[in-house]
């Protein structure tokens, strides 16, 4: 997992698509239009921006994946993130290739938990599974992110 402001992003990869990434993530902000996950250069750099509620550990997902590195940005409030070393749990939902999601129990709390504020980013990699859309704090805010799926076999730190 990497975590940081993004001014940084440079420091990380130094691929065109990670580039891409976060010029498009300069352009948004907390008015920007939700849309469904959309390609931005073919299936190696997809984007999506949504809203929702965030929730309690008990009611949210903790996942994984395979093909796609997340990087995840808030745009307008703030969010946790769970993190668990993923070579550590249990399979609750076998991988979907479709998809390319694995779902796990969670067994305790994370190992790490981040705050997702707006001007930060978090990249989540194939070994990092995670527990996002969490409270931030004691109660529920309604939070709009942007979530980038850039293809892992293009990353290189």
């Amino acid at each position: 997992m990497i975590m940081d402001r993004i001014e940084n992003w440079r420091h990380y990869c130094d691929d065109p698509l990670w580039q891409r990434a976060f010029e498009y993530l300069a352009l948004l902000d907390a008015d920007s239009p939700e849309h469904p996950m959309t390609p931005l250069e073919g299936d190696d750099l997809m984007v999506r921006v949504m809203s929702y509620a965030t929730r309690t550990p008990e009611e949210a997902v903790l996942e994984a994946h395979d093909r796609y590195i997340d990087i995840q940005a808030s745009l307008d409030n703030a969010e946790g993130i769970g993190w668990f070393p993923r070579a550590e749990l249990e399979i609750k939902t076998s991988y979907d290739a479709e998809n390319d999601v694995v779902f796990f129990n969670a067994s305790g709390p994370p190992r790490a938990f981040v705050v997702n504020r707006p001007g930060c980013f978090t990249a989540l990699l194939p070994q990092d599974a995670h527990m996002p859309q969490l409270h931030p704090g004691p109660e529920s805010v309604q939070v709009k992110k942007v979530v980038f799926k850039l293809r892992a076999d293009r990353f290189r730190a």
